[in-house]
């Protein structure tokens, strides 16, 4: 089992070759495995590899099979194992690349790889849909040519029907088992499922067996033959079902260490019947960044926010509104085909079995209290081991009556949420599959309305906090109390002792050192709108007041950076929000105004003082990078360190994440220090962190107690941090506040000479550093 992962994102610039260069560094920091971005055949060039195109061969572009077996011989050498990153919800839409999706195009539904992919056949008239052409098909007819056995277009290469090549275009294109369309309706027309929105990626039916043996027989015999040892499984809620997809990967893999991308509510439990580790760390970092983030300045920052700015409630006034008109958005425009679909078997249903007869019950009917349902959902969707009546409540029921205008009409909603939550019953019953198919594409697209509307679309237009709108945060309630912080970490220890945590992936909207910075401003919420309002009126060429507000706090937290990052990133965050230019419809003179203003604003004079602002509050920055990553390496739990992650890395969203890394860093810097100390100690001391181990918090005594966090593992280890370090210095600092420590004698881990027993005071405690690592030392 690993006591510490750390991450490493392969691509062409980074092959396996690189990767193993950097094994005798990454073994000298502390850590026991390498933890693998996706290493299967993916789209050429592909820079992350979540586009697999061939599940049965190691990617050639990082050096094939043999170079992940160099790099695994070599990790082993220096007594590391490796943990491989898997992809079983969808494969890359790209026929050129991907020999099963393209013997479909050729062969059609007989084809015997038509069961991999999820395609509604019937939708599309027997034909799968192509989002492949750049406008109307009549004005891309030019550009279609016949290439012996293949069609082109562009640079797509698309197989022929046998028999075909010969036939003129327009009859050629009819006898074809797809047909190509205009990638602009994609969004009510395609016939396939995708990952969330993203029509060049195509789901996969693992469900079926055959399926899953294909698709997981090189990892299986990589596991088997010693090459790996684990496996992060992204996206499991899009799998039709995730419950029995778990239990057989659990037993084909002999229960290796497992952790799977999820995303959990504050309130929502993992199922307790699913054979894995635990999750990717969400959860864990939910709470790290809670811990540092004052609640009451929170609250306070959002009214400054909403004076400054005057966001509209429902498009960044108001968090539970903003989610909520992201999530109609959404369902009616990247989602109306999954939508339609949803609500053709709803209509089935309801025209076929005699206890759901539709009588006056139109399918728009239907289609409204799906609608209204999905929106409601606080969860990213229900499972069958689960109760689905705790996913879709009855709460969310009686809300979504209250969109008809007519109450009798409401009865929809209580139709579609009975299917929803009642088992489906007989499975000889005709009527079965269709209500299999409702429950389960149902939850199929909650997750990815969850997905798209709040970490793709809210998350953008709801800025008070940037630090709050982070993968797995709730931005409507960012500060964790130390009281709930110990209670997660006791419950982690207690059911799922061996879960991954993190605090930056490739998938964080910030990295941690850039929302630990952030974080500061919660302390500080007043001193912060006067400077917003103060560097605003130079800046030349302001556009809407949210996106400047959110530009400082990208400066303040990213610190001095280059005018083309800094364009790149708010250019992004612009079109996600998608309330003045989109990545569909751009708004040129909109983003033209961006542009300008990054070089007038925070990468201009004015960004000077925003600079010098941070520069102020370094002491405090200072004590939350080093806050969140000693509680991140020692709390409950497996951590994975990200690459160059070790040292302070500030990085915003991809590709500002996932660009190759030096390693080991030029310059680790404190905290790489602490980092390194904090692991080598987990693999010196395995006891205190594992499955065994125990997790007590600890408190402090005096006046400034609130402002210490600490807690002890097994007896052997204590961790002391300061939290809201400027609100304690301007409350007159430590004073005469103690920590009781446990009986016995413990070392300063960082300065080894330093001892201390019973109760030690936090100024002294805190003297070099505003944080500290203990460990129990034997006194003869």
């Amino acid at each position: 089992m690993p006591t510490a992962t750390y991450r490493l994102q392969l691509q062409p610039a980074f092959p396996f070759s690189a990767a193993a260069a950097a094994v005798p560094y990454l073994a000298s920091l502390g850590v026991s495995h390498l933890h693998l971005s996706p290493v299967l055949e993916a789209v050429p060039g592909s820079t992350h590899g979540y586009d697999v195109v061939d599940h049965s061969r190691v990617r050639e572009e990082l050096g094939g099979e043999e170079g992940l077996r160099a790099l695994s011989r070599t990790a082993r050498e220096h007594g590391l194992g490796l943990v491989l990153d898997i992809v079983p919800n969808h494969m890359a839409m790209a026929p050129r690349h991907n020999r099963a999706l393209w013997e479909v195009l050729r062969e059609g539904p007989e084809s015997p790889y038509a069961r991999w992919f999820d395609i509604d056949w019937d939708a599309g008239g027997g034909r799968l849909l192509l989002p492949v052409l750049g406008g109307p098909l009549g004005a891309e007819l030019a550009h279609l040519t016949v290439d012996g056995e293949v069609l082109r277009l562009h640079d797509h290469v698309l197989p022929l029907r046998a028999g075909t090549e010969r036939l003129p275009l327009p009859e050629l294109l009819d006898a074809q088992w797809y047909r190509p369309v205009w990638w602009r309706l994609a969004r009510t027309e395609l016939n396939y499922r995708r990952f969330f929105s993203i029509s060049e990626l195509i789901g996969v039916r693992v469900e079926e067996p055959e399926v899953f043996d294909a698709t997981h027989a090189k990892i299986l015999q990589l596991l088997e033959e010693g090459v790996a040892d684990g496996l992060r499984v992204d996206h499991p809620d899009g799998l039709a079902d995730p419950d029995s997809y778990l239990a057989r990967l659990h037993e084909a893999s002999g229960g290796r260490w497992t952790v799977i991308e999820k995303i959990l509510a504050d309130d929502e439990p993992l199922p307790a019947s699913w054979p894995i580790a635990g999750t990717t760390g969400y959860d864990a970092l939910r709470r790290v960044d809670g811990l540092f983030t004052d609640p009451e300045g929170a609250a306070e920052l959002v009214a400054e926010y909403r004076r400054f700015a005057a966001p509209q409630p429902d498009r960044g006034g108001v968090w539970d509104a903003t989610v909520r008109r992201a999530a109609y958005k959404v369902l009616t425009h990247e989602l109306a085909a999954e939508t339609e679909r949803l609500t053709r078997v709803a209509a089935r249903l309801c025209a076929t079995s005699p206890d759901l007869a539709l009588r006056d019950r139109a399918p728009w009917a239907l289609r409204t209290a799906l609608e209204e349902l999905l929106v409601r959902m606080r969860v990213y969707r229900p499972y069958a081991s689960g109760d689905a009546a705790a996913a879709v409540t009855e709460r969310a029921a009686e809300e979504a009556r209250l969109a008809f205008a007519v109450p009798e009409e409401g009865a929809a909603v209580d139709l579609v949420r009975r299917l929803l939550v009642e088992p489906p019953g007989d499975p000889a019953a005709p009527d079965h599959a269709d209500r299999v198919e409702l429950r389960t594409r149902f939850a199929q697209t909650a997750s990815a309305l969850r997905a798209k509307s709040v970490e793709d679309t809210a998350f953008y237009r709801y800025v008070p906090l940037l630090s709050a709108t982070e993968v797995g945060g709730d931005p409507g309630r960012p500060g964790v109390s130390p009281r709930e912080f110990h209670a997660y970490c006791a419950r982690v220890q207690r059911e799922r002792p061996l879960t991954g945590t993190a605090v930056t992936t490739h998938d964080t909207k910030r990295s941690a050192d850039v929302r630990a910075a952030l974080a500061v401003l919660t302390e500080c919420p007043g001193r912060w709108a006067e400077l917003v309002t103060e560097v605003t009126r130079p800046a030349a060429g302001a556009p809407d007041r949210q996106l400047v507000w959110a530009a400082w706090q990208t400066a303040f937290g990213l610190g001095p950076a280059e005018e083309e990052r800094v364009r790149r990133y708010l250019l992004k965050h612009v079109r996600e929000a998608g309330l003045y230019t989109s990545w569909t419809e751009r708004e040129e003179p909109y983003e033209e105004a961006v542009a300008a203003f990054v070089a007038a604003g925070p990468c201009g004079p004015p960004g000077e003082r925003v600079a010098a602002f941070r520069k102020s509050l370094e002491p405090h920055v200072r004590a939350n990078v080093l806050g969140t990553a000693l509680v991140h390496l020692t709390m409950p739990g497996v951590p994975d360190v990200y690459q160059g992650a070790e040292a302070e890395y500030r990085a915003l969203v991809d590709p500002d994440n996932r660009l190759p890394v030096s390693l080991p860093p030029e310059d680790a810097g404190e905290k790489g220090a602490l980092t390194s100390a904090a692991l080598r100690l987990r693999a010196r001391r395995p006891g205190a962190f594992g499955a065994s181990a125990s997790y007590e918090p600890l408190s402090a005594r005096g006046p400034a107690a609130e402002h210490c966090t600490a807690f002890a593992r097994s007896g052997e280890v204590i961790t002391a941090v300061t939290r809201l370090s400027l609100r304690l210095a301007e409350s007159g600092g430590w004073q005469d506040t103690r920590l009781p420590l446990p009986p016995g004698h413990w070392a300063d881990v960082l300065a080894p000479e330093r001892e201390f027993t019973g109760q030690v005071g936090l100024a002294e405690l805190f003297g070099p550093l505003p944080v500290a690592l203990l460990e129990r030392v034997t006194r003869d």
